[in-house]
């Protein structure tokens, strides 16, 4: 299966004209690039989007979303706001054996007793977290020397049906080795850990010789 990776570029105007305001808000923008292809039920049985983003941020220029899909995204938002950039990732960009990376988690454990998802706190236990996760669900270890815990942000909005949504986002980088290439593959395209419809999850890598990204 062909993967995409684009960057959506936004202006001052495009992104107060889309009303971009929140987590929600831009959720909603990435989306509406896509073409829904996702049944009811489907969405009810929480098959994947074939779409994951980062949100890179801005400043009074304006923002730049990158985005990692498994078809082609339109080239504007509603046909005129933005710019889309795009192009298809080779299959031999998964074939390496190393990888620096960056990626936005929302670092969580569900708790046995009560089945409620905790957040995990400080960058620590979010080091160690991810450490332990890795190479159990996603196929990869991580190089403790280089592994770094950046900004985490507490994300707090309302989703489409009003209702309050809390999310902790990490910021993780470092140097990851591939242990299981299926699995590692499979993390590439889906997104990892949870929040994924929410900014979070989309592994940037980047082997020696190629960056998808650009």
């Amino acid at each position: 299966m062909t993967m995409f990776a684009s960057a959506l570029h936004l202006d001052r105007k495009a992104v107060k004209a889309l009303r971009i305001t929140d987590t929600y808000s831009l959720h909603r923008v990435v989306y509406s690039l896509f073409e829904d292809v996702r049944t009811d039920d489907e969405k009810a049985g929480s098959t994947s989007s074939g779409i994951i983003y980062a949100d890179q941020g801005g400043d009074h220029h304006g923002r730049k979303i990158l985005m990692l899909s498994d078809r082609m995204p339109h080239e504007a938002v509603d046909g005129v706001y933005g710019e889309v950039r795009t192009k298809a990732i080779p299959e031999e960009f998964l074939d390496h054996g190393r990888y620096r990376f960056n990626v936005v988690v929302n670092p969580t454990w569900r708790d046995r007793a009560s089945r409620k998802l905790v957040s995990v706190r400080g960058r620590d236990k979010i080091a160690e977290w991810f450490q332990n996760r890795a190479p159990k669900s996603w196929g990869f270890k991580v190089d403790e020397v280089s592994l770094q815990v950046d900004n985490v942000d507490v994300l707090q909005f309302n989703d489409k049906r009003k209702r309050p949504v809390t999310i902790v986002q990490a910021h993780v980088q470092g140097l990851l080795e591939v242990t299981d290439q299926d699995s590692f593959s499979q993390s590439f395209k889906q997104g990892i850990g949870r929040a994924r419809a929410f900014g979070c999850g989309l592994l940037q890598i980047v082997p020696v010789t190629n960056n998808p990204f650009g």
